[in-house]
């Protein structure tokens, strides 16, 4: 499994953008297949020109509540950026996933200057539909 460390290092040795779209691209082809039943309105990302998917799943790890993800979009890049999110945010406790800004590590990553307008939107949608699920969590345990 793919790690936060892992992306981050494979990054660090690719400088040209054109070879990072690409690699992102192909981290969006490693996520598992979202069912068809799962594209429903529920889990449909407002926010986002591309077509966005995001299913939730509770899970306990003994007694921690866990928040498990998957996603999907229309849009190659757009599911390479569900890659990275799901990497820093599946399987994560809900304090684990509000202590965690994914938005300082998309810019970290330099993404904040190579995403257009719309798409730094839909990134920061899902961000905050994530978080707002582990405040939901935390409230109803």
């Amino acid at each position: 499994m793919t790690t936060i460390d892992d992306i981050r290092d494979n990054f660090a040795l690719l400088e040209d953008w054109d070879d990072r779209y690409r690699y992102v691209i192909e981290l969006g082809r490693t996520l598992e297949p979202l069912p068809e039943a799962e594209h429903s309105p529920e889990n449909k990302v407002q926010g986002c020109v591309s077509q966005v998917w995001l299913s939730k799943e509770l899970a306990r790890d003994g007694k921690a509540l866990l928040l498990k993800y998957r996603g999907d979009s229309d849009a190659h890049i757009v599911r390479g950026l569900i890659a990275i999110l799901l990497t820093l945010y599946s399987g994560k406790s809900p304090q684990e996933i509000l202590a965690t800004n994914a938005i300082d590590v998309f810019d970290e990553f330099g993404f904040r200057d190579h995403l257009t307008p719309q798409r730094s939107n839909g990134l920061r949608s899902m961000v905050e539909r994530i978080r707002n699920d582990a405040r939901v969590a935390l409230a109803e345990a």
